[in-house]
Order: structure tokens, then sequence, then C-alpha cells
């Protein structure tokens, strides 16, 4: 079964603040939605059946980002121990690395799938060196991870392409997209997914609209022709602040079964 954690937590975003509220309002949608609870594979997606919901992480945000990562790490590192693929609902990307950093603890020679708009690569975005800009730089420096493939960035720097090669990053550009990287991906892999990686035409509701991303079928091929088994992953981003009519709210649900569906196999 698959465990099911919220991280209301957006206080490194660089733009506008929102990402917090995301976790219960995408997880309203499986009572609140138009949608049933049934994955496009024939996998019923729902909580007692297919997850267990560990509700939200309460994150005093006074306490500052170390203490808040800390935590992070620690609660996804207890809920690794307790075995079973995990899903965090984000929050803002920079939650991504006390994630990532528990699970590269768990799991020798973890691979990456990181689907954005961005690649969150940069050295110490507006000297926040925790910036959701940032969270790839700071996993890569650790040098705990096997790989970390990029699909879907359109908005790479001159600096952001010097750290690039400075990892040995796998990128795809969406202007150069095909499917043809996931012949290439291996296990363990987790999926870091930024919902802004889609067109803003599809999802709005996220703080960054970068227009000319993917559509969303593209997206769930993506999910879906995966050729290995999730062992955990996390959504983030969604900013219900700017939602139209829950629009990106039900796109996420979406995406969350499917992802759960993934980890089910």
């Amino acid at each position: 079964m698959v465990r099911l954690l919220g991280i209301p937590f957006d206080a490194n975003s660089s733009f506008l603040r929102g990402a917090a509220f995301a976790p219960p309002r995408i997880r309203l949608m499986e009572k609140d939605g138009s949608a049933n609870s049934w994955s496009e594979s024939g996998t019923e997606i729902s909580l007692g059946h297919a997850y267990t919901d560990c509700g939200d992480l309460g994150i005093d945000t006074s306490m500052g980002t170390s203490a808040a990562f800390a935590q992070i790490k620690n609660t996804v590192a207890g809920l690794l121990n307790e075995g079973g693929p995990l899903l965090c609902l984000g929050g803002d990307h920079s939650i991504s690395y006390p994630i990532i950093d528990a699970f590269s603890e768990k799991y020798a020679n973890l691979n990456i799938l990181h689907l954005d708009a961005h690649a969150d690569l940069y050295h110490d975005f507006d000297n926040n060196p925790y910036s959701h800009a940032s969270p790839f730089a700071r996993i890569m420096e650790k040098g705990k991870v096997a790989s970390l493939t990029q699909v879907g960035i359109r908005t790479l720097s001159a600096h952001q392409r010097a750290q690039t090669r400075r990892f040995e990053v796998h990128v795809v550009e969406m202007k150069d997209f095909s499917l043809d990287f996931l012949q290439h991906l291996k296990a363990p892999l987790y999926l870091s997914l930024d919902l802004d990686v889609l067109d803003p035409a599809f999802a709005p509701g996220v703080a960054h609209h970068e227009p000319g991303g993917m559509d969303v079928r593209t997206l769930l091929r993506i999910i879906q022709q995966l050729p290995v088994p999730l062992v955990g992953a996390d959504l983030v981003e969604y900013n219900p602040m700017r939602d139209v009519h829950q629009m990106t709210a039900m796109v996420a649900y979406k995406l969350m079964k499917e992802i759960m569906a993934n980890m089910l196999q």
C-alpha cells in the first residue's frame, strides 16, 4: 500500500506563496471533484484500498528552513523504514531536497526523474541556498544519487547549463522533447513532478506560468510508460491561489492516481 504525506511548506518560494495550501485541496478532489477513484490502468486508487493517508506534516516555519528540512527528512525516513512506496504532496519544490536526501539513504544508487519547466539547479538563488530554485543543486552536491534526468525544461540560464555539465545531468529540454529518455531510466527510481512542467493552458494553478510546456496526455504517458515502478515521488508547486475552477487541482489528483497506480505494479 502507498503512503501519502502532505508537506504544506512554501517558505522558499521566490515569486508567489500559496503552495502550502495544496495538499488538502488535492485530497478534496477525491470527494468533491468530477472524477472517480480509478486509474486508467484499472487500479482503484482509494483511501484504505490503495493508499494510507499520513496527513499533513505540521511545520513551524518560525523555526527556519534548516529545522523544517530536518523535520521533513526525519518524517520521511521514518515512513520509509516502515516499508512501501511514499508519495509526498507539496508545497514548493524546495521540499524535494530533504525528501530525496532521506530516500538516498534508504536506496543505494537512487535515480531521479525530474519533470519541470525549471532545472532548479541554481547554486544560491536570491541568496537563498534552500530556494525552490535550488533543490537539485543541493541534492547533486551530496553525491549520493546515481543519476538525475530532467525533462520538460525550458528556462535554462547560462549558470544552470553549467550546473548540468558539472553534475552530469541528462536534460531533455522541451524544445527537443521525445520519449526516448524512458528507455534509459533505471531502478530504484524516484519521481519529482513540478506541475509547471505542463503548459499553463492545462495547469493555470501554479506560481510560475512558463508557456511552451507539455500537455496532460503527454505527462500521463510518461508516468504510465515508466520502465520500472517508482519507490517514491513528490508532486509539488500546485498553487490553489492561482487556480481556475479547481482545474489544476483535478489535474494534480489525476496525476496522483496514476503515480500511485505505477507504485502498485
